[in-house]
This record gives structure tokens, sequence and C-alpha cells, in this order.
């Protein structure tokens, strides 16, 4: 498994993913061997997942850097250093342990997964020097329209990208509209190699999560009468905008319909605080609206069980992904509110656990209804929540039994060459 996002790096889902996988796939009779950076190549660390690492997980972490802290002098580097990303090294770092890996273990799968592209590339390279099957996972599409912006960089991510689909053995992805658009983009590619094994919630973590000494604590802070609505996560300016939010709050409160004493509204980790901080002043929200700092993975699951209610951010422009938290929130079984066009692929995931409320991103006066109802919904305890059984079928254990199903698909399929 090649895989940039570990532990002990800082993030909030991306390293969920293939950790989960790593732990559970044990017990469908596949083992992991994971090739990842040395810590130094992380922007931030965090020792708070470290301990979910089974011991019967091999780990290998390369040489790499980052060219942006690495490599530049006063903030500024080459950008030829930075292709395809800023962790480059690696596959020059990854190649000689990863050739020792698969010498000394034996794989019958090579897996790498993005996004980052780099990932992929070495997949690319110890598939083609060993000629073992390969799976290719996209957490995200790896090209779009204007992605990525810059021209260079985005003509190398599209022929790694070409070069992937081409010599992947599958290609998974983690929404159906990730799949239809790859189906269009490459349409002499058999449909045969597509597949959809999305993202999923733990049940180990909200285990522990429910346990913690902290739920208590958080129950017994909140203020009485007063509504908690949380968003967990980045709040990307272009993909996950939430001005037109902003202004049906503002409204509300100018028309009495909310107030500091009736309605909070936490936004944990956006990502973007010194952008939002500015507006929020302009709208006079700073009593209702508060930007909160990263916490530790278990300790935001925590959150999520104790607030009134979860927030949803999707731009129409994402219709094909659905962030990966949206599973976490039907689990921690609140009442969902998204800000999504009804047509894209998170809107589908919660009509299917049938929550209905869903209003789009950029039309401020759909949300200030939509708001009004949901608000009203909590008042009196009649909001949905998705069902046990709705729940279930998102968990991480079910996503890794389709990921040990498809390895068994691939190695009956294809004999491994020796190496």
């Amino acid at each position: 498994m090649i895989a940039y996002h570990f532990p002990p790096i800082k993030v909030s889902s991306g390293i969920q993913r293939t950790l989960k996988f790593s732990r559970y796939l044990l017990d469908h009779h596949w083992r992991a061997l994971v090739l990842t950076v040395h810590p130094r190549a992380y922007p931030l660390v965090n020792d708070d997942q470290i301990k979910e690492i089974p011991d019967h997980v091999i780990i290998k972490r390369a040489f790499a850097l980052d060219a942006s802290k690495h490599l530049s002098f006063k903030g500024r580097y080459i950008a030829w250093m930075a292709l395809p990303d800023r962790w480059s090294s690696w596959c020059i770092g990854g190649l000689c342990p990863g050739l020792a890996l698969i010498r000394k273990h034996r794989p019958k799968i090579i897996f790498s997964t993005y996004p980052i592209a780099s990932a992929h590339l070495l997949g690319l390279l110890l598939h083609r020097l060993t000629n073992i099957p390969w799976i290719a996972d996209f957490r995200d599409s790896m090209t779009e329209e204007n992605y990525p912006t810059n021209p260079v960089q985005r003509k190398l991510y599209q022929w790694i990208e070409r070069q992937t689909v081409q010599h992947c053995t599958r290609a998974v992805f983690t929404t159906p509209g990730a799949i239809k658009m790859y189906r269009e983009r490459y349409p002499t590619v058999s449909p045969s190699k597509w597949t959809l094994i999305a993202n999923g919630y733990d049940e180990e973590n909200f285990a522990r999560a429910e346990q913690s000494t902290q739920l208590e604590a958080l129950k017994q802070a909140k203020k009485p009468g007063q509504l908690t609505l949380l968003h967990s996560g980045v709040l990307y300016p272009s993909e996950r905008d939430p001005s037109q939010f902003f202004q049906a709050l503002a409204e509300m409160q100018q028309t009495g319909k909310i107030s500091p004493d009736n309605v909070k509204v936490v936004l944990r980790a956006t990502g973007h605080d010194a952008l939002y901080t500015p507006v929020l002043s302009n709208y006079s929200l700073q009593d209702i609206v508060y930007l909160e700092p990263s916490i530790p993975y278990e300790a935001a699951l925590t959150e999520m069980l104790t607030v009134d209610g979860l927030l949803i951010f999707q731009g129409a422009n994402c219709n094909h992904q659905i962030p990966a938290k949206i599973y976490e929130y039907l689990r921690a079984k609140r009442p969902i509110l998204a800000f999504t066009d009804p047509e894209g692929d998170t809107a589908m995931v919660l009509r299917e656990a049938d929550l209905p409320a869903i209003v789009p991103l950029d039309n401020k006066e759909a949300i200030i209804t939509a708001l009004t109802v949901f608000l009203g919904q909590l008042k009196n305890q009649q909001a949905p929540i998705a069902s046990t059984a709705a729940i279930s079928l998102h968990s991480r254990q079910a996503r890794t039994q389709l990921l040990a199903q498809l390895c068994d698909d691939v190695c009956h399929e294809l004999p491994i060459m020796p190496f």
C-alpha cells in the first residue's frame, strides 16, 4: 500500500482510508505492507492515531522531502522541484525500499492512493518493474477542467493519470460521479476496470468517542436553550464557499429569527480562518459563528456526538465528490442539514438515508428557509436522523470487505509474475 497520508500526519480525514484498510484487511486474509514517507515530509504531525496501526502491519518510511520546507530559500523554491507535487523526491526515495519490500515479502497486489500524485507515479514505477497487479485508488479526481491551475503541473498530472489508467489493473473511486466522469474521459477503457469503494466511518473510533470523559463535559457546557450547529473540517473558498450561509445568518439575526442566545454555529478547522474572520465581523456574527481550531480525531468525533445538528457544505462544482465526513456525520446519529446541489452525489447519500434537509449552497433565500425549518425541528426534537440499517452500510469494515474481494478477484484473474 503506497500512501503519503499515514500516521503521524495531522489531517482530518485523508489519513483514515488507508489506515483502516490496513487495519481490517487481515479479517479477510490479507496483510498490508505500507510504503509511506518519513514524517519530516509532513506539514504537521500528531501521534493521535499511531496507536491504531496494528502490529501485523509492516511499515517502511521512505526518504522524502517537502520542497516548500526543505528545498526553499526565504520561502521560495524552484518550481520544477515540486513536480508533480512537493513530495516528488519520494519517487526516488521510495523506489529502492519498495523493491526491497517486494523482494522480501512477495506481495500479490500493489495499491497506491491519490491525492498525492507522486504516490501513483511510484505505484506505476513499481508495477512496471515487477509486473505485480496494481490497484490505483483515486480518493479525488486527479485532473479537472481547471485543475491543476499551473499548466505545467496540469500536463504532468494528465500524463500520470493516463499512464495510471492504462497500466493499473483496477481503478478505484469513492463516488459514482467520479466513475462516470472517468468513463467519459477514457471511453475505450473496459468498464470492468472502474470500481467503487466509498469512504466510511470506523465503529471502533466512535465506541471510544462515546466513552470519552469529554462527552459529558461537552453536554454540560452547552448553554440552555441554545442550539449548536457544527461543521467539522476544511471549508474551501471555492468548493465549499460559506458566503451565502453567512449572509443568511446575518439576515436572520437582523429579523430576530436567531440570536446568540438561541443559536451557536461552530466551524471547526476551516483551514481559512483568516479569510472568514473579517467577513463574520462585517456581518456582526462573531457571537453566533465561532471559528475553532483543529482537535484530535476522536475528540472531533466526540464533538459531533454532542451538538444538536451537523452541517455539510459542498458546491455544485463538486457534484461528483462526497465529503468523507458525511459518513461520520451519519454514524454520529445527529440531524444533518446539507448545503449542496440536490443533484449531486452528496445529496444522493443523504436521500438514501432518508435525510431530506438539502438546499443549494449558493442560494441565500433557500438557506434561510431550510435553516428556519431545521432549527424548528431541532427545537421540537423532530429532525430526522439516519437509521441503524442505513448507517451500517457505510462502515469501514464493510468498505474493507469490498477491497479484499477486489484483491481476490484480481489475483484469480491475473497470474502473479515472479520478480
